[in-house]
């Protein structure tokens, strides 16, 4: 075979090769304009990361017998969503022997247990409510170790309450953004109404697609005819909204999805008009704010971004802050304004900038004062 053959050869191959790859491309466009597979895609449900472990025995992923105390939390559209009440250590240290007694699991009826009296009757006890991100449980990965964290700031008064939304894991049901929604109020009701925890003593804690129902809860609540503000909310790696981040988002940091076709405008818009559940974050955050604003009413934001996430580029958490400040300004500020105004005052925490915090229209950067706001 002559040189000239195997360079044809070797064309002819290669265009079959980015021929298929084209195809596969495109199927995989069509496939995004479908609600179920735009719904996997999305959420990431499906991928539980705790397939062979029992969500049910806490003792499996660390934590002491009966720290953590397996229950379902029902929504107003019927679900059930598998949560978890998670002790701070020092105070099960300090009831360990009584806890170990009673039988360990799942928990049908909460209010019997020693757990749930030691959060509703102690009027100093803080609860943070966790919303985790996409893919997983509430067992997954970092979790566990993020809630050890989150509890640290006092070790005996602060509780976390950690959920898995509509479709992932144990909880019944789809998931939505109108859904996950519900689902969070529906948290966020339990933590008031049954187990008694005024808004004061709760903080809201979001990361990555759990940012995004913060934000829309945390609106929601806010804009109601007697608003509702918590002590705080906590952003880690938040978005702006879907389209935008499909619009850079990259598989494990490599393979692309959207952002070829982000390049050609008329038909990436196109493609958005497929996009279900839109999560416009970036509006969201601006309508708590004007809400609190107008209201009086006090408010803290705790924006927090690795500087080489993959997932999320660290610039949402920019455009998200800009968004929020803006909206606390009367005359507004422009994207460039505030970004002059960041140089003197930003911290460099060896990666990770803290956009900390819009409190009533202040905006400064420290590092974890969101832990005082629970001390």
């Amino acid at each position: 075979m002559t040189a000239s053959q195997i360079a044809a050869s070797f064309f002819e191959y290669a265009c079959i090769a980015v021929a298929s790859l084209l195809g596969v491309y495109a199927v995989l466009l069509a496939l995004l304009t479908t609600s179920t597979f735009q719904s996997h895609v999305v959420y990431l449900h499906a991928i539980q990361m705790t397939w062979f472990k029992d969500l049910n025995v806490p003792e499996t992923f660390g934590f002491r017998k009966n720290q953590v105390t397996p229950f379902s939390i029902k929504t107003p559209d019927n679900e059930r969503l598998h949560a978890w009440h998670i002790l701070p250590v020092e105070l099960y240290r300090k009831h360990e022997t009584s806890l170990i007694d009673e039988p360990t699991g799942f928990v049908t009826d909460i209010k019997s247990r020693l757990a749930f009296k030691l959060l509703r009757d102690d009027p100093d006890a803080r609860l943070i409510l966790h919303m985790h991100g996409a893919g997983g449980t509430v067992a997954s990965g970092y979790r566990v170790p993020n809630y050890r964290a989150l509890s640290a700031g006092n070790p005996s008064k602060i509780h976390v309450l950690t959920f898995d939304y509509r479709g992932f894991g144990q909880s019944t049901g789809s998931p939505s953004e109108t859904g996950l929604i519900v689902d969070a109020l529906a948290v966020v009701d339990w933590a008031m109404n049954i187990a008694g925890i005024p808004p004061s003593r709760i903080l809201i804690f979001g990361q990555s697609m759990g940012t995004a129902v913060a934000i829309a809860v945390s609106k929601h609540l806010a804009l109601q005819d007697t608003p509702i503000v918590f002590a705080g909310t906590v952003l880690v790696a938040p978005f702006v909204d879907v389209a935008t981040l499909v619009s850079t988002y990259r598989i494990a940091g490599t393979i692309p999805i959207l952002s070829p076709i982000a390049r050609f405008p008329i038909l990436f818009k196109t493609l958005q008009r497929f996009i279900r559940d839109k999560w416009l974050s970036r509006d969201s955050i601006a309508q708590y704010v004007r809400a609190n604003e107008q209201n009086g009413e006090k408010y803290r934001i705790a924006i927090i971004h690795a500087e080489d996430d993959y997932d999320i580029p660290w610039h949402h958490s920019q455009l998200v802050f800009w968004h929020a400040v803006n909206a606390s300004i009367p005359a507004g500020i422009s994207y460039e304004e505030l970004e002059d105004k960041k140089i003197d005052a930003k911290a460099d925490l060896g990666g990770c900038w803290v956009y900390d915090a819009l409190e009533n229209g202040i905006w400064r950067y420290s590092r974890g004062d969101f832990e005082d706001w629970l001390a």
